[in-house]
């Protein structure tokens, strides 16, 4: 059976955890966080190098032969006002590590902990990864430009994320896709303006851009396999200038998700002609820009079907096979160049008050989970460092 974490690797990272909760940083602006992880590597006597800024990258070299295995955790927060009435609340207005990200980096340095301390029966080199900027604008691409996989080679890397779907206890290991691309989508509508009591002598662009939300609804609706996911979401609009005037600009932005790459690179024709075609309809004129961002994750299928087995097998925790989500996660990148696996670590708890779902001011994680945390990024280190585990060849996209 896989030893857990002792009780004083479990209360540093629940005191680490707390620490980074009560200071959050937006990304690139991980000073603080950066500064802590840091001197826990010093005292762990990890060798550890600065990238992309605010990013670090520990390596912990094992007695015995094996393959170099990366762990991965975020570290960054978002702009979000804490409403949780936690002790150890955000003391910074304005931010809150609202999506776990200060528990990603309490376990992954509970691991690092764990790790060194059986340097001499570990077989492999782990590859710590604390990267910033994960909520925006990315920090694994420059990570990865860096070197970050390179030197020493990755040959498999792992993450996990807290998950309010499943309870302490559980992790989440699924095959293939198991979170969606996530582009950005901006619509200016133009009409032409003048007075709200003849609006025969205008072209309102209010209705327009109401006709255009509407239809974008039919890609997903009516266009796409319903078995299939993809989400075309309208997240703000704005137009107009009083009651009585009519709107002769309207500004939308929002978000296209999809699992499958075919499905993604289809959606920005699909919005150019449903936005063209109503705009003109309405005998306005439209702008669409399209900005990509965080591809799909796909878990390996051999990797993820090989952990999951190995942790059935060694271990008590109960394992399930969850459904992928729509969320976005810059780990894509890694998982492109390398054989990847997304984890989700289980947090729901009512007793807790665990319950509430990334990006809510109210979210908590129960720290019941942490222990389990720092269990699995340890299995995989060591099962996949001493060949446990099957790992194809790694892919090195660009």
């Amino acid at each position: 059976m896989i030893a857990q974490a002792d009780t004083d690797v479990i209360e540093r990272v629940i005191e680490l955890r707390r620490a980074i909760h009560r200071r959050p940083e937006l990304g690139f602006e991980e000073h603080e966080t950066c500064a802590l992880v840091e001197r826990e590597l010093d005292t762990l006597g990890i060798e550890h190098r600065r990238l992309v800024k605010t990013g670090v990258a520990g390596i912990v070299r094992g007695a015995l032969p094996g393959r170099v295995v990366g762990l991965r955790a975020d570290m960054d927060a978002l702009p979000i006002t804490e409403r949780t009435g936690l002790p150890f609340a955000s003391e910074i207005a304005g931010k809150m590590h609202a999506c776990g990200h200060d528990a990603h980096t309490a376990m992954l340095l509970g691991a690092a902990r764990v790790l060194a301390g059986m340097r001499e029966r570990l077989h492999g080199t782990v590859v710590l990864i604390f990267q910033p900027a994960e909520e925006g604008p990315g920090g694994a691409e420059p990570m990865i430009a860096e070197g970050v996989l390179d030197d020493p080679a990755v040959e498999a890397i792992a993450m996990l994320h807290v998950d309010p779907r499943i309870a302490p206890g559980q992790i989440g290991i699924t095959p293939g896709p198991v979170n969606a691309s996530a582009d950005e989508l901006f619509i200016t509508v133009r009409g032409k303006g003048g007075h709200g009591a003849y609006p025969h002598t205008s072209v309102d662009a209010i209705p327009a851009a109401s006709a255009i939300v509407l239809g974008l609804q039919n890609i997903a609706a009516r266009e796409t396999d319903p078995l299939k996911s993809v989400v075309v979401t309208i997240g703000t609009i704005s137009g107009g200038y009083r009651n009585n005037v009519i709107a002769d600009e309207v500004q939308m932005t929002g978000t296209l998700r999809a699992h499958e790459p075919e499905i993604r690179d289809a959606l920005e024709a699909r919005v150019r002609r449903v936005v063209d075609g109503i705009a003109a309809a309405y005998q306005a004129t439209a702008e669409v820009r399209i900005v990509k961002g965080y591809p799909p994750v796909v878990n390996d299928p051999l990797l993820a079907e090989g952990f999951a087995a190995y942790m059935h097998e060694h271990s008590r925790l109960d394992v399930e096979r969850l459904p992928p989500t729509m969320g976005g996660e810059d780990f894509a990148y890694f998982a492109q160049r390398v054989p990847g696996l997304h984890i989700r670590l289980g947090i729901r708890s009512e007793a807790a008050g665990s319950t509430h779902s990334g990006h809510s001011p109210q979210f908590r994680i129960d720290e019941a989970a942490l222990p389990v945390g720092v269990q699995t990024l340890v299995a995989f280190a060591r099962a996949a460092g001493d060949g446990s585990l099957p790992i194809p060849a790694s892919r090195h996209q660009v």
